[in-house]
């Protein structure tokens, strides 16, 4: 069985704690080991010790090659298939799968998201990672964090209260073996203030989920170091400077929807904060080939949001979703 079990209430974070510390980042380093084992309270999430023990039943395998830079995160090597059988049904039990794709040992998890088209969109236009501390804000089961250290960062951190996303990316971290990768589960508000100390942040899918979106850009700002890039991706609508979409109810069917700004009126806001060198490098129309049910998602997605006589909207009545990438430079 997996060496987990040995870490059985919760995982073992003491990389993260030694990078903090050697990095300038004690302030972080002295609350964390409260924060991650409040969120691992069986009484924060009842399922944790569901997800805790299937992470455990999973079994100890060497992988002969893990991809890092292709579409699918992919992890391979000899499997027999009793084992790969009890692999596909420890990760079954991790439904829905939102963000990826996978191959682990191949099994295809496709999942709801294609979010390798989301780094495609970005791979090219950002600062190189080779070499740099990276925080990922809201990072789900961690795919993109993958992809970051794939692309060469030295440290990887990310960030994402939901636990289920969180024992996503455990179980994938323990059958790909021992990356400078880790996902915590804790939010931005979690972060100490003015920390100063990552060469890149990226908040994806997340400025919209936020009551006070200039806020969520102050506390961005503030994890990065001097001349550090900011990759900001999130819902915009068409429009010039001033125009913002605040949805009375729901947007999408999503009721943690708050403002959509447009273009114009994001890279105001940025400069507003501080932010130099903004710029934007990709703006695209989300597709329900992009945004799916799957058979590791079946629940409703995209085209269930849409409006069924007209696809330029939602079922609201709302544009419908329309995504940017903006970057930007830290002061």
């Amino acid at each position: 069985m997996s060496s987990l079990a040995n870490s059985i209430n919760q995982p073992d974070y003491q990389g993260v704690l030694a990078f903090l510390e050697q990095s300038g980042g004690r302030a972080w380093a002295d609350c964390l080991t409260g924060q991650w084992a409040a969120a691992f309270s069986a009484d924060r999430h009842g399922d944790w010790p569901r997800w805790r023990d299937a992470l455990a039943r999973l079994p100890d395998l060497v992988p002969e090659q893990v991809i890092l830079d292709s579409a699918a995160v992919t992890i391979r090597g000899n499997c027999p298939d009793a084992e790969r059988l009890l692999i596909e049904a420890v990760l079954r039990e991790l439904h829905p799968w939102r963000k990826g794709p996978y191959e682990i040992y191949g099994i295809s998890i496709e999942t709801e998201w294609r979010s390798d088209w989301k780094w495609d969109r970005l791979a090219s236009a950002i600062q190189p990672l080779t070499g740099r501390a990276v925080l990922d804000v809201g990072c789900g089961s961690g795919y993109h964090a993958w992809r970051m250290v794939g692309a060469g960062a030295r440290r990887v951190i990310g960030i994402d209260p939901t636990l289920l996303s969180v024992a996503q990316f455990l179980a994938i971290k323990q059958l790909a073996g021992d990356y400078p990768v880790d996902v915590l589960p804790v939010g931005i508000d979690d972060v100490p203030g003015n920390l100063r100390l990552f060469d890149t942040v990226f908040s994806m899918g997340v400025l919209y989920h936020r009551r006070s979106p200039l806020d969520h850009l102050l506390d961005l700002k503030g994890c990065l170091r001097q001349g550090g890039e900011l990759v900001l991706e999130t819902l915009v609508i068409e429009g010039g400077v001033g125009e913002v979409l605040l949805p009375e109810d729901r947007y999408a069917r999503m009721r943690n929807v708050w403002f959509i700004p447009s273009c114009q009126t994001l890279e105001s806001w940025l400069k507003r904060c501080g932010f130099r060198e903004v710029r934007l490098v990709n703006v695209c129309q989300t597709t329900p080939e992009e945004q799916r049910s799957t058979d590791w998602m079946r629940f409703q997605s995209l085209s269930d949001f849409l409006h069924p006589a007209n696809a330029a909207l939602t079922v609201e009545g709302h544009p419908a979703p329309r995504r940017a990438i903006f970057l930007a430079e830290s002061p």
